[in-house]
Order: structure tokens, then sequence, then C-alpha cells
């Protein structure tokens, strides 16, 4: 069995051909382009408006990232290695 066969609290993942989670992996996307994704497959089966609106959202960051706004002082971002690690 795999991990994509259970879900817990629902059915609205499991059902879909494919999970928005599969797909994101399959192509390298960021939190911002998944979670955006995930709001979208799901809205019908699970949140309605409110999850579109929770996609815009997450579109508009992803906006303002691309723009190079940065949520925090860089010079803490900038002490943690790729794996998260204070360095």
């Amino acid at each position: 069995m795999s991990a994509l066969d259970i879900q817990i609290g629902g059915g609205h993942y499991k059902d879909m051909k494919i999970q928005p989670m599969e797909y994101s992996m399959a192509n390298g996307l960021d939190a911002c382009q998944h979670t955006a994704i995930k709001y979208i497959s799901r809205f019908r089966s699970k949140g309605g408006i409110q999850d579109l609106e929770k996609a815009k959202h997450c579109i508009d960051m992803l906006i303002q990232f691309e723009l190079g706004y940065t949520p925090v002082d860089q010079s803490y971002v900038d002490q943690f290695d790729a794996k998260g690690v204070v360095g």
C-alpha cells in the first residue's frame, strides 16, 4: 500500500486521478505553486469559494516572491544551509 492510498480526514485528494502532492513532487513545484494547485483541485469537494480565495492568496504571495520581496530579514535566512540546519 502506498502512502497516497491513505488520507487522514476525508477523501477529497485520494479520489483524484492524480493527487496534488504527487503532481507537485513529479514537477518540482515550490510550496506556493503546490498549495495553489491543492486548493484549486479540491475547492468543489471541500472548501468551496474559500479554497479559491486561499489559492489566490498563494498566487499573490508567489508573485511577490518572484518580484524579489523578502518577508524576513535575509541575514536570518542566510544562516541556514540547504537542509535547514544553522551553519
